[in-house]
């Protein structure tokens, strides 16, 4: 029965999730900062920001046409019935199941001048950290990394690896996009670990940044688990 029930729930649970998020998102008041320079998607780009915070990325994004990356797992496909019922292409794979199959999916996505957005530290962590996929995307496809930080006045911040973070109705928002970041296609690894790391910083720029907007304290991403606000 169990097993049953972890097959169906990805279909009947989906439509659900995605009426309860929707409504929750069309109260979310956000202020957005850095877009105007992006707005006419001109070119490929991978607009970023941490796996917790991906909620934010469904609303402003939505009916934009950008792809994501979307898990193979039984989650997955919840998100995945959700995603595009939000607007979004999706590429199934990860960095675990599905992982060389999804890149070169998102390679072609981009290399046609289609821009994405999808977490660099998903699906599994650790939090904050940049992981090498996003990069090889950036490198063989001369899309433009994009780092992004959000945050929310009030929200609920979950006991998980991401400290996934949901916005309480009728909340205010913000969210911040960097300057893009190049990868030279002739970057050699010492290189590229450099900007990973300039990238990452970015990141975690923006969200302190995002995080400071409300009052909230720099984030930890390293820490194993995350309190939850009342």
């Amino acid at each position: 029965m169990k097993q049953k029930w972890r097959d169906v729930r990805p279909y009947i649970l989906a439509p659900l999730v995605y009426g309860i998020v929707s409504s929750l998102l069309s109260t979310l008041r956000l202020e957005v900062r850095g877009w105007d320079q992006y707005k006419k998607l001109d070119k490929a780009y991978i607009f970023a920001g941490f796996h917790g915070r991906v909620v934010f990325g469904a609303k402003f994004f939505r009916g934009k046409g950008l792809w994501t990356l979307i898990s193979h797992s039984r989650d997955g496909e919840m998100q995945n019935r959700i995603f595009t019922r939000f607007g979004f292409n999706t590429i199934r794979g990860s960095t675990g199941r599905g992982g060389a199959k999804a890149l070169i999916e998102s390679i072609k996505v981009l290399k046609a001048g289609e821009s994405m957005t999808f977490p660099p530290d998903g699906p599994r962590g650790p939090s904050g950290v940049v992981q090498p996929g996003i990069m090889q995307m950036a490198k063989k496809t001369g899309a433009m990394l994009v780092p992004v930080g959000v945050s929310a006045n009030r929200r609920w911040l979950f006991k998980s690896w991401d400290r996934y973070l949901i916005p309480k109705p009728f909340s205010k928002g913000i969210m911040i996009f960097g300057d893009p970041i190049e990868v030279p296609a002739d970057s050699s690894d010492d290189q590229l670990e450099e900007i990973r790391q300039h990238f990452e910083s970015e990141l975690h720029r923006l969200e302190t940044e995002a995080e400071a907007h409300f009052n909230h304290p720099k984030p930890n991403w390293h820490a194993p688990e995350a309190k939850t606000n009342p």
